[in-house]
């Protein structure tokens, strides 16, 4: 493990967390303007890897739009509204192709449209959960996401060993899964047995849960970015590469813990 990585990651990790403190004590408009400004830098990273640089602008905007139209919409908790941003997604990369069509049919492929629309589904739609979480939970989920990605860093950098998904993330150990997925447990066990309601078995489920689901976010933006021939989404977080690249398990952990509070409520 190198010094000169870890100082800066350390250090981004620090800032993160100052910054965390500040959203959560006082809530409200700041969680709210928090999550939506984390999802609009991390959709537009996500559309970087298909159109870098200043390519796509117009379809990033387009995105930006539908996404801040879906965030006023979830605030209202009105399923209607839901749908309808849902559904308006949809059109929008749907009138976007139909446009690009029209002046340059042969150059026009629906794959642009596809990508616009799974990025306003893949960001923002996930970490909306975030907005409806009291601050425990909140702490709780991002808790599970960082401990998994830390004890993977450093039991896979220790250890080493045979890879998990060699064609996905060459750099990924066994190791480094079993061992951030232990830590998840554990502090998820820790942390539901203090502040939380449930029994150890079910925080047990919940810190099993919320590994694999941060494990397999983690993978999926991997292979994202190894298909787009891309090292980080971005470099606006030192040690950690993008945003998300930082929250990229996050996006499934947070909806997988929201079903398991649907299912089994008491957590907290």
């Amino acid at each position: 493990m190198q010094a000169s990585s870890l100082v800066p990651r350390l250090a981004t990790g620090a800032v993160l967390v100052a910054l965390l403190a500040v959203v959560l004590t006082v809530g409200g408009w700041a969680l709210f303007t928090a999550a939506l400004l984390v999802s609009l830098l991390a959709m537009v990273e996500y559309y970087g890897l298909f159109w870098p640089g200043r390519q796509g602008w117009g379809k990033k905007l387009i995105g930006a739009g539908v996404a801040v139209v879906l965030f006023l919409a979830v605030r209202q908790q009105d399923p209607l509204l839901v749908l309808s941003a849902l559904v308006l997604a949809f059109w929008a990369g749907n009138l976007f192709f139909l446009i690009c069509y029209d002046v340059r049919p042969d150059e026009t492929s629906y794959f642009n449209a596809a990508v616009l629309v799974s990025g306003v589904l893949y960001v923002p739609l996930a970490l909306q959960f975030l907005i409806f979480m009291e601050p425990v939970e909140i702490i709780f989920v991002l808790l599970a996401t960082a401990v998994t990605d830390t004890g993977a860093y450093f039991a896979g950098g220790a250890i080493g060993g045979p890879k998990i998904w060699p064609a996905i993330s060459p750099k990924k150990t066994w190791a480094g899964s079993l061992g951030g997925g232990a830590l998840c447990v554990l502090v998820c066990l820790g942390y539901g047995l203090w502040l939380g309601e449930a029994g150890a078995g079910d925080w047990l489920l919940a810190g099993l849960a919320l590994t694999i689901a941060a494990q397999l976010g983690d993978f999926f933006e991997s292979a994202l970015k190894r298909w787009r021939n891309a090292k980080d989404s971005g470099n606006l977080l030192p040690g950690h590469g993008g945003i998300l690249d930082r929250v990229d398990g996050l996006l499934l952990a947070a909806p997988v813990y929201a079903a398991l509070r649907a299912i089994q409520s008491g957590f907290f």
